[in-house]
């Protein structure tokens, strides 16, 4: 067998990030199907705990192929801090797009009879006003709905501002902790830990900020799911519900964050972790 026979199709970034961000909302949406579906969880912390584990289980499975970034935000804040070539950025975010929209459809194969009675014994018409209900399975809105239609008046405690100072801090700060905790002149970083810090961050994360806003902090983890929905039955309603918050809120608002966490860690931790010397 020749070297080109027995190369894989695939580069390995490419499988990582697809197969990363598949687990992460596979995990992750999971999470919330089970508990708005079925009840199995209770309270915003049990979900947050699962996602956290999904997604420190992600990175441990695909970590040494791609680096699992399993996020745009995070994509474009390791170029931004020259840990990624640019070019690689299109076909980062390109896999993770993938991953996220086919897990969308996993999950539903798996809850298409729970979703169906859900929706049967709540009287939410698919597609129309109030089915927000059953969409947050796969996509966010804001305020999160907890399972019920947000209701004719609209936000009663969450502004499109208020949503994006919350998903933008809280990007923020999960890249920041992905930063410092990758960085190899760190000498506090967690080594074979970094997964589960990471993971840990994401549910206190959640913890604090899914009732406001499903804390998505992740531009592929909500759009993937959130189209998805919208081919399978929800339709414009998913990109209407909230305005123009499903693009100013889950997709700029992390990028946004993501940046500025990148240049927090650019211009106060950096610096001070490439002045220690190397033992």
């Amino acid at each position: 067998m020749t070297a080109a026979a027995s190369r894989p199709a695939l580069p390995a970034w490419a499988v990582g990030e697809f197969a990363g961000t598949f687990l992460l909302v596979f995990f992750g949406c999971g999470s919330v199907a089970a508990a708005v579906l079925t009840g199995a969880l209770a309270g915003t912390f049990q979900v947050a705990v699962v996602w956290g584990l999904g997604i420190a289980t992600a990175i441990y499975l695909t970590g040494g192929l791609s680096g699992a970034h399993l996020n745009p935000a995070v994509t474009l804040a390791m170029a931004t801090v020259d840990r990624l070539p640019w070019r690689r950025v299109p076909g980062h975010l390109l896999a993770q797009l993938l991953g996220a929209f086919s897990a969308s459809a996993v999950l539903y194969a798996v809850f298409f009879g729970a979703l169906r009675a859900y929706e049967y014994s709540n009287h939410i018409v698919r597609g129309a006003p109030g089915s927000e209900a059953s969409a947050m399975v796969f996509g966010e809105f804001f305020p999160n709905p907890g399972g019920h239609p947000l209701g004719a008046g609209g936000p009663t405690f969450v502004s499109t501002e208020a949503a994006f100072c919350v998903e933008a801090l809280g990007t923020a700060i999960l890249v920041l902790v992905i930063l410092c905790a990758t960085d190899a002149r760190n000498p506090s970083r967690p080594g074979i830990l970094t997964a589960a810090t990471i993971g840990l961050t994401v549910t206190m994360l959640i913890s604090l900020f899914a009732p406001l806003t499903m804390a998505g902090f992740n531009p592929a983890r909500d759009f993937g799911p959130r189209l998805f929905s919208a081919l399978a039955g929800w339709g414009r309603m998913v990109f209407t519900v909230n305005g123009s918050g499903w693009l100013v809120v889950y997709i700029l608002a992390p990028l946004a964050g993501g940046q500025a966490g990148a240049l927090a860690y650019r211009f106060f931790f950096r610096g001070h972790y490439l002045a220690i010397p190397e033992s």
